[in-house]
């Protein structure tokens, strides 16, 4: 088993590595050229992802995909993801954390603008839609979309199911005392419950618990930084600084570079807001919009939201407690971070962590059986389920670092079919922004 983890671990580094975040960062830049800065209409867009209403046909409001997606993407990355950017690349990991979730709104925006534009209806009347069926219908490769189709199955039950069950467990265990097993019943009986349902009951609940989350995390940032207010000035400036020049060695950091510091953070910031990787496009194929463009606007703010915000609430508060110095990593510095706060820190992070986890688990299950439903039809949908729920349990039980490594692999090799696809129907994103955006019939 050492022997394949060491394997997996290289393969791992190897897609992980320079060629795929050129690529990733790169199609980030393309995107933001060819759409003229796309990112200039945040604003609108997030004006009009409050919207419960319903526009148009789909299965769900445009605010139920955006925090069924945002459930999804909003998970350990925002919370272990980022110190472990911090531990590898040093302060300046998360300014080009942030710079990723900038750039990477354009690719937000492009990838589910294509998945609204070439959704479909099954044989139920539900729709469906994602990068698979972008690749079939407007690159006419459905062999690449059933690669995506199974990489996105496999990597689901991985980094969208056992190990978010693994890390609460742990996390919820070091805190309280209780067991994983227990955790692992009561997690997948919360699990069943919701996703037995389907997208409507899915995006319910997250409609509900998606904004109560990451409010309830970022007010913990904020006190933690009106804490330790004097310090964070310099804290930003030293974000700024070493983001350029790199870190030396301090205490027990043993200092990174300006290249560590590009490499970490823009590794971590892909992997926290999944720009590019093309699993948001799938639940934003479900929503009820009048054009591709509007959904498009909609789902781009979940990128703003997990990194531009969230991420960077999260940067901050770790790099100020300075706990970085003492060669601590993972969910370990982040909960030495929010230690700062007395008595209830500790809580704070683990009640975060338990709902975003959950929601994760919630939003990666969507993306899983849509996968499968791709692949083998609507028939395989609901025994997905049940094992989906059951993989759950596993996850709180059993130590996952094959798991982990394997799904980081199948994670990463999901974004090269995506990219072609944004890639080689450039125009097509960008003609439908012309049309609808730019000409101003957004509304119509």
């Amino acid at each position: 088993m050492q022997q394949l983890e060491s394997i997996l671990t290289s393969l791992s580094d190897f897609v992980w590595g320079i060629p795929l975040l050129i690529l990733l960062f790169g199609t980030h830049i393309f995107l933001t050229f060819r759409l003229k800065f796309i990112q200039r209409f945040i604003g609108k867009a997030i004006k009009i992802s409050l919207g419960r209403s319903k526009e148009g046909e789909g299965d769900v409001s445009q605010f139920g995909a955006l925090t069924t997606a945002l459930a999804a993407t909003i998970g350990t990355g925002n919370i272990v993801g980022v110190s472990t950017a911090i531990a590898a690349g040093g302060p300046g990991a998360v300014l080009w954390m942030w710079l990723t979730g900038v750039f990477g709104i354009a690719t937000k925006y492009s990838e589910a603008l294509l998945s609204v534009k070439y959704r479909t209806k099954n044989k139920e009347g539900m729709m469906a839609g994602g990068p698979m069926y972008v690749l079939e219908k407007g690159l006419n490769a459905k062999w690449l979309g059933v690669i995506f189709a199974g990489l996105t199955a496999i990597t689901a039950f991985g980094i969208g199911n056992m190990v978010q069950a693994n890390s609460i467990s742990h996390m919820v265990e070091d805190t309280f005392g209780i067991s994983g097993w227990i955790t692992g019943i009561i997690l997948a009986v919360f699990t069943a419950v919701v996703i037995i349902g389907g997208i409507k009951s899915i995006a319910k609940v997250c409609e509900a618990l998606v904004p109560f989350m990451a409010i309830f995390y970022v007010v913990g940032c904020v006190i933690l930084l009106v804490i330790n207010y004097s310090t964070v000035p310099y804290t930003v400036s030293l974000i700024f600084q070493s983001a350029f020049t790199g870190h030396a060695a301090i205490g027990g950091f043993l200092g990174a570079g300006m290249k560590e510091a590009i490499r970490y953070g823009i590794a971590r910031g892909l992997f926290s807001n999944e720009s590019g990787l093309g699993s948001a496009p799938i639940v934003a194929a479900a929503a009820q919009t009048k054009n591709p463009v509007r959904q498009a606007l909609v789902s781009s703010t979940g990128t703003f939201w997990d990194t531009v915000v969230v991420c960077a609430f999260t940067g901050v508060v770790i790099v100020n407690s300075f706990e970085w110095q003492n060669g601590l990593n993972g969910a370990l510095l982040t909960k030495a971070a929010f230690s700062d706060i007395p008595v209830v820190g500790p809580i704070i992070l683990t009640v975060g962590l338990l709902t975003f986890v959950f929601s994760t688990i919630l939003g990666w299950s969507y993306y899983g059986e849509k996968a499968m439903e791709y692949l083998f039809g609507n028939k395989s949908v609901l025994p997905y389920r049940w094992v989906w729920v059951v993989a759950v349990f596993v996850g709180c039980v059993l130590s996952l670092n094959i798991v982990w490594t394997f799904a980081d692999i199948t994670n990463a090799l999901m974004a090269i079919p995506n990219l072609i696809s944004l890639i080689f129907l450039n125009k097509v994103i960008v003609n439908e922004t012309k049309e609808y955006l730019w000409s101003g019939k957004i509304d119509k």
